[in-house]
């Protein structure tokens, strides 16, 4: 069962995966605009399954708390990261927001009956480092002016990562409710669009059908699984693995000829799938019981 519930979460960070190839695909749509549409797309996704199965709906009578976590991190985490991009190089500002992983990987240590292990940490150390050499290609320069963007990206890390932890703690929140927290966000979004940014929609058809993909999966569909994954399967096994998701989207540009293959990638590929592997070494490697004479 928990094997099964972590495959499902890792389900999300292989749509994770494909935000980058979608997002340049979708033109010149603003950040909020954008999100704005993804979240409710995303919100229809749950709505389908509520309308199909009224009984479901009991899932959103749940106290605040759990409606201020949920809107909090998924609005939260892409409030602050837009922000980190204004005010931060774009390098800079991903390699920081993408210490998630090792958050989640660390602060599980305080979740009840989860343990701490050296393999979790150097898995995740070295996922981090293989997404370290993907993102600094062109190198990397921190610089004081920039401290309030950095500031925003840090933030960015720890509210996902907090999501993500806390989560586990409404374990028997049913994941229906994330239908609400997307509507939510993306209710919020449209007025952060309508105060800072002017509309642009897509232009042509291959730009609606990458948005209406980023709803379906990386900015809508993956909330759901990552959510079902956190609350059920084995959350250390998803922070590290979730490195694999800049560098999957890293080999999908490269396939859909937006990059080339480099030996930083290759590196950056045993790194993280070794780290990935090294830190699902409990589920991988199952002790066998005693057997008794």
């Amino acid at each position: 069962m928990k094997a099964q519930a972590t495959a499902i979460g890792f389900s999300a960070i292989l749509m994770w995966s494909l935000l980058a190839l979608f997002t340049a695909a979708s033109g010149a749509v603003p950040p909020f605009q954008l999100s704005a549409i993804c979240f409710t797309i995303g919100g229809l996704i749950g709505l389908v399954f509520l309308i199909c199965d009224p009984k479901r709906w009991h899932a959103f009578r749940q106290p605040w708390p759990v409606w201020a976590l949920g809107i909090g991190g998924l609005f939260g985490y892409h409030f602050l990261y837009f922000t980190a991009l204004r005010n931060a190089p774009a390098v800079e500002a991903g390699l920081i927001a993408y210490l998630w992983p090792l958050l989640i990987v660390v602060g599980s240590a305080m979740l009840p009956g989860e343990r701490l292990g050296w393999h979790h940490l150097a898995g995740c150390a070295a996922g981090l480092a293989g997404t370290v050499l993907i993102i600094s290609r062109q190198g990397i320069a921190f610089e004081g002016g920039y401290l309030f963007g950095y500031a925003m990206a840090f933030l960015c890390a720890f509210t996902w990562s907090a999501y993500s932890l806390l989560s586990r703690r409404f374990g028997v929140v049913p994941t229906d409710v994330v239908t609400g927290f997307c509507l939510a966000t993306a209710a919020l979004s449209l007025i952060c669009h309508l105060g800072l940014e002017e509309t642009v929609w897509p232009q042509t058809t291959l730009q609606w059908l990458a948005v209406v993909g980023l709803g379906l999966m990386p900015v809508g569909g993956a909330f759901y699984v990552w959510d079902y994954g956190v609350k059920h399967g084995d959350i250390q096994v998803l922070g590290a693995s979730s490195y694999a998701a800049p560098l999957l989207s890293t080999l999908i540009l490269i396939a859909a000829g937006f990059g080339e293959l480099t030996w930083r990638i290759g590196i950056a590929c045993l790194l993280i799938t070794g780290g990935a592997a090294l830190a699902a070494k409990d589920l991988i490697v199952r002790k066998r019981p005693a057997s008794t004479a």
